[in-house]
């Protein structure tokens, strides 16, 4: 019985390879991409070990559960497989580790069951899913109950053969699962892992800048399934449906027609029609698309009557929360970003709202078509110096497109004075500056982007400076991480960092005002994009307000609906997403939120039954200042 039992794993292992090959032959049919192999597979052990289960471990039931099943299947299964050397094979101690192994795993797998029965969670997908904890019990008891057998040397008797039967059921259906059921993520989880298209997020650094898009190409962005990468298409299949970007996705929460989950099943059933249908949550507020066998890797994505309604596409407020809480790393956002290219550069179908704010940065350099020059309307009486008259100065300011709004405009008018009273060389480009071309990118018009930034560039190398500092995490976010593509490689400072400095500096004093209680909201382009979290709390604490946080805060916060182009998309749902995050602060019981991003104040405060007031960092900053004189 020990080498059957033996021969069962690695009739398993055969098994599993046979239909991973078969599925990889989906994965070619996507685009080259280059892979650094030998580093990847090096460093695979601690991108599962680290870095995934980092993120799992935010939901302990699961972390737990993943550990026992994952570590018991695999140390069980290949204590058995080496068992196939006759020194082990009768060695009874060796079968009683194999039994506790396995034993392990099966306590993982009853876990598993009890997630979903009797009741399935309503993030989780059903289907094929609901059938794994009675394949892992099938495997894990049989081989339990198997390798005990063996280890008390009781193999011989004819009816005890039934565990090895029970654990061979088990077993073979878990790796015939490789190729279209739920164990598919096992194998191309890993496999994704050690070909990660981002493989600066497993340095300890952010890596979200999106990638330039080669407009001499003969087709831009992605209409099918064959334009992703090939290792963009194995990612897809490295989901394992747990739900937690649908929970995370504020356009989920509003009841637009987005869940981050059945978009990337949507891409894979794009890819493979005959795989099992998707079963969990739908998009809110539409009918089910297309009945499965309808796709394929060269038909169309996005449309109407395809497999991802264009509505799906321009919910995405590009957030990267979904990116943010997915265990397996699957990056959502660059796959929403690459069919909307497509959508935008091949097809002209840009959503109505968002045809004039395009044309105007196109023709203007300004989304809203108004004059360069007057961006600095708002510093009426302030003296702005303006870069083209000096030529030089210690510290660029970048307005960016806030500056035109006339709330945002108290913002930057407190960031100047607070600049002045500290002493600080500064100056700004004036009539000189251009948007950074953000909100082209974000809606898939690469070309207008790259035009922007070209022109900045060139801008900027006409004079000389050591930092540029801006209070608009967009703008921080262009020019740090994607303007240094095209040459411009300077460091950028967001507002709340560069005013801390200069309060531990000493250069601003500022008084405290403790008798606000104060909520920070997070830009999503700060926090999750740029890692930027305790700059703006550290101020916050300078000057002694009561601050709590929401119940969604830091890396993990959510969005106030502005970014990704979604104001001017204006996709419709049942709620606003900003009415949902004043919700939130509302529960913190906080009367001020404070807010460190244009975008984001101007969003927060159009919530019409707020309680809290908003107010910048650097208005309360500078409140604390003029207090203490």
């Amino acid at each position: 019985m020990s080498y059957a039992f033996t021969g069962l794993v690695w009739a398993m292992a055969a098994l599993a390879l046979v239909q991973g090959l078969r599925r990889s032959a989906l994965w070619r049919l996507g685009a080259a991409a280059p892979v650094d192999w030998l580093s990847g597979i090096a460093k695979l052990p601690r991108r599962y070990l680290v870095d995934v289960h980092h993120v799992v471990a935010r939901d302990p039931y699961a972390s737990r559960m993943h550990a026992v099943v994952a570590g018991g299947l695999i140390a069980a299964s290949v204590l058995t497989a080496f068992a196939l050397l006759p020194p082990l094979a009768g060695f009874r101690p060796y079968w009683a580790l194999v039994a506790l192994a396995f034993a392990v795993s099966a306590a993982g797998a009853l876990l598993v069951g009890a997630r979903r029965y009797p009741h399935r969670p309503k993030r989780l997908s059903g289907g094929r899913f609901q059938y794994l904890p009675v394949l892992l019990l099938a495997y894990t008891i049989g081989g339990t109950v198997t390798a005990l057998l063996l280890a008390f040397d009781l193999a011989g008797i004819p009816v005890l053969a039934l565990p090895l039967a029970l654990a061979a059921i088990g077993g073979l259906g878990l790796a015939f699962e490789v190729r279209r059921g739920p164990m598919r993520h096992a194998v191309a989880g890993a496999l994704h892992l050690v070909a990660h298209p981002r493989p600066g997020r497993f340095e300890g650094r952010p890596d979200t800048a999106l990638q330039p898009l080669d407009l001499t190409a003969p087709r831009l962005g992605s209409e099918m399934p064959a334009d992703f990468t090939w290792n963009r298409l194995l990612s897809f299949d490295a989901c394992v449906q747990c739900g937690r970007c649908e929970t995370a996705c504020p356009a989920f929460a509003a009841g637009q027609p987005l869940n981050p989950k059945k978009l990337i099943q949507d891409l894979v059933a794009g890819l493979s029609p005959a795989d099992p249908a998707y079963a969990g949550s739908p998009y809110p507020g539409v009918d089910e698309g297309p009945c499965p066998g309808s796709g394929g890797p060269l038909v169309r994505l996005v449309g109407s009557d395809a497999q991802i309604h264009p509505d799906t596409l321009w919910s995405c407020t590009t957030c990267r929360a979904c990116v943010e809480e997915c265990p397996m790393m699957i990056e959502h956002v660059d796959a929403i970003v690459s069919l909307r290219r497509h959508q935008t550069l091949e097809l002209g179908a840009l959503p109505e709202k968002a045809v004039a704010p395009i044309a105007e940065l196109r023709a203007a350099g300004d989304a809203g078509g108004r004059p360069l020059a007057a961006r600095t309307d708002f510093a009426a009486g302030l003296d702005l110096p303006v870069m083209a008259d000096r030529g030089s100065a210690d510290v660029l300011l970048w307005l960016g497109e806030g500056a035109y709004d006339l709330r945002y405009g108290r913002t930057l008018r407190a960031l100047v004075k607070l600049l002045r009273q500290a002493g600080v060389d500064f100056a700004v480009l004036g009539a000189e500056e251009c948007d950074t071309g953000d909100l082209a990118r974000r809606l898939g018009d690469e070309a207008t982007f790259q035009d922007l930034a070209r022109r900045n560039t060139a801008t900027l190398a006409r004079y000389r400076f050591s930092k540029i500092v801006t209070a608009d995490p967009h703008v921080l976010h262009a020019l740090r991480n994607e303007y240094p593509h095209f040459g411009a490689r300077y460091e950028v400072v967001h507002h709340t960092a560069f005013l801390l400095e200069l309060v531990r500096q000493g250069k601003l004093v500022p008084g405290r005002l403790s008798d606000l209680s104060v909520t920070y909201h997070d830009p999503c382009y700060l926090g999750r994009y740029n890692g930027e979290t305790e700059a703006p709390r550290n101020l916050l604490d300078t000057i002694g307000v009561e601050r709590v946080e929401m119940a969604r805060h830091g890396r993990r916060s959510m969005c106030c609906g502005g970014g990704g182009g979604a104001p001017v998309s204006d996709v419709q749902g049942e709620r606003r997403i900003p009415d949902l995050r004043m919700a939130q602060a509302a529960e913190t019981g906080a009367g001020v939120v404070a807010v460190a991003c244009p975008t984001c104040t101007a969003m927060l405060e159009g919530v019409t039954d707020r309680k809290a007031e908003i107010r910048d960092v650097a208005e309360l900053l500078l409140a604390a200042v003029e207090a203490r004189s």
